[in-house]
């Protein structure tokens, strides 16, 4: 029975060299990104082919451990991953379905009081944080961009807003993918990589809706409307801090953005904005919509769905009164040694490594719940129909599972397949070669990590594949020149929020909703200086986070 230990000088000899042939399957996975315009998945599946090889004839892999160290990624990225996106993005949909959806944008009407600027910042950064907690991959700068376009703002305006307001709420996107992946690829625990982050994001989110109202309405704008901005990102900042830290990381983005538009309902009851119906008439935007027929009970049904995953979640992650749930959820899960490859992959001391088990978390995954959050949702909404207004059928409501996996059919397929190279990287010691070269930088290196994730995210379009990509380096890095890992992770994933907004994908899509199709370098021009501003902030704040500011972070 063959075993394997990764080598650091396994190329010649040499750190350097090892670490320049392990960078291949990135430069492929890059170049067919920005150079050959391939799909995603495409320059995946090309980037998992040069792994391979790389293992397997420039690290001396055995080709059998090579192939099953890929198969272990790719399932890992089946399930839970695909899983809780798919399970997401079918939550969102059930409003979408029912009709409901249509409620959600009067909601933002009224809470708004009218103003064209506020209605923008509620929709684009507290609707679309929700979205992102949710369905996360596109979903939220789709919708929202055809919510705000809509309101009437210019179609470039509009895609740079939605993109903007995109950034803060995508390092727990998708009840938190991105912060699950990291901890399961490097060992650390996401909750306490959650935490860090959420010491983090929350610098980018009370800083983004002033942005928005300056790109909406320029200086009058912010002179005439700041106190809504302060109020709607400071209290989104404070939610987002207070949940990664004490309640969930997985639901930071559901908790923050309902904060958030409470805080507007607060404000806006004791203040109102001057210009009001200036600023459409400057924007030249349509009259306020009507929202007749808005009642209560139809309020409190569209809102049903966000509070009812809050507290479905709540009691699977926290609730221990009587009986600890959590426990006996997570009792349910069914760990397995990975068939052929644990125990054959040894570590520089002769023993086996950990990363080979596979947690199969059928009932305790978000994914799962949101499953369960889903059918609870749907069966409501099938008997409280409003006399007829809103109709839907449970058996449309499942349905809808099989063609949400069918939409996600190719995103599913990069994530696998990212997820399958990951693997290979870490297991084979290309990760591990990396990021001990990175080492060699010294402290330098924790100022730089953040771009790491900024890259990844900014070429893939997902800060969860930036995460698979690099939290191995960030780690490998982070002990070699003595600092500590869950920082730099965390530091990969925030970096990974700036990025999201000049992604190849991310501009697509934009671009799409607002009918700007072929402009999108258009679109890169106005929010690029954003994106690398931001990114600054970023760096500057996780390189004082390992020093001066080393009080701030979470203790384990």
């Amino acid at each position: 029975m063959n075993t394997y230990t990764a080598l650091t000088d396994a190329v010649g000899g040499s750190l350097a060299l090892t670490a320049l042939v392990g960078t291949l399957p990135l430069i492929t996975f890059f170049a067919m990104l920005l150079l050959v315009k391939a799909k995603a998945h495409v320059a995946g599946l090309a980037s998992l082919a040069v792994a391979l090889v790389v293992a397997i004839f420039a690290f001396g892999m055995p080709w059998n451990l090579a192939l099953l160290s890929a198969s272990q990624g790719a399932v890992f990225g089946f399930f839970p991953i695909v899983w809780i996106v798919v399970m997401a993005l079918w939550f969102y949909q059930i409003t979408v379905l029912s009709g409901r959806f249509e409620d959600m944008r009067a909601i933002f009407d009224q809470i708004g009081g009218g103003d064209l600027r506020i209605q923008a910042i509620l929709i684009a950064f507290c609707f679309g944080g929700l979205l992102e907690a949710l369905a996360g991959f596109g979903a939220p700068v789709a919708i929202t961009a055809t919510m705000i376009l809509a309101l009437g703002l210019k179609p470039l305006k509009t895609a740079t807003v939605v993109l903007l307001a995109n950034t803060a709420p995508v390092a727990f996107g998708a009840i938190a993918i991105p912060i699950t992946t990291a901890g399961n690829l490097t060992g650390l625990d996401p909750a306490h990589i959650g935490a860090i982050v959420g010491h983090q994001a929350p610098f980018i989110a009370v800083m983004v809706p002033f942005f928005l109202l300056f790109i909406i309405d320029g200086w009058r704008g912010l002179r005439e409307a700041w106190p809504a901005a302060l109020a709607i990102g400071g209290s989104f900042a404070i939610a987002q801090w207070w949940s990664a830290t004490h309640f969930s990381y997985e639901l930071t983005d559901v908790v923050a953005s309902l904060v958030g538009v409470g805080a507007a309902v607060i404000l806006m009851r004791f203040w109102k904005p001057k210009g009001t119906e200036g600023v459409r008439e400057r924007l030249g935007a349509p009259p306020r919509p009507a929202t007749e027929g808005l009642t209560i009970p139809r309020i409190w049904m569209a809102l049903l769905p966000y509070v009812l995953v809050v507290v479905i979640f709540a009691i699977a992650k926290l609730w221990k009164l009587g009986a600890d749930i959590p426990a006996l959820i997570a009792s349910t899960d069914l760990k397995f040694p990975w068939p052929g490859l644990d125990g054959r992959l040894l570590d520089d001391a002769g023993e086996p490594i950990t990363n080979t088990i596979y947690n199969f978390q059928w009932l305790s995954s978000p994914g799962t719940l949101l499953l369960i959050s889903g059918l609870l949702v749907a069966s409501i909404y099938t008997v409280y129909t409003n006399n007829g207004m809103f109709k839907l059928s449970m058996g449309d409501a499942v349905a809808e599972i099989g063609r949400c996996f069918y939409r996600m059919r190719f995103a599913a397929l990069t994530i696998v397949t990212v997820l399958a190279l990951a693997y290979v990287m870490n297991f084979s010691g290309q990760t591990i070669a990396i990021g001990t070269w990175f080492a060699g930088l010294g402290a330098i290196f924790v100022f730089f990590s953040p771009v790491l994730g900024w890259l990844g995210t900014a070429v893939t379009g997902s800060d969860t594949s930036a995460n698979a990509l690099f939290s191995n380096l960030q780690q490998t890095a982070a002990e070699g020149i003595g600092a500590d890992p869950n920082l730099l992770v965390a530091a990969n994933t925030s970096g990974g929020v700036v990025g999201k907004m000049v992604s190849p994908q991310s501009l697509a899509i934009a671009a799409t909703a607002v009918g700007m199709e072929g402009k999108e370098s258009e679109i890169f021009r106005a929010v690029v200086w954003w994106s690398l501003g931001l990114l600054l902030v970023v760096c500057s704040l996780v390189f004082l986070q390992s020093n001066v500011l080393a009080g701030m972070l979470p203790t384990p």
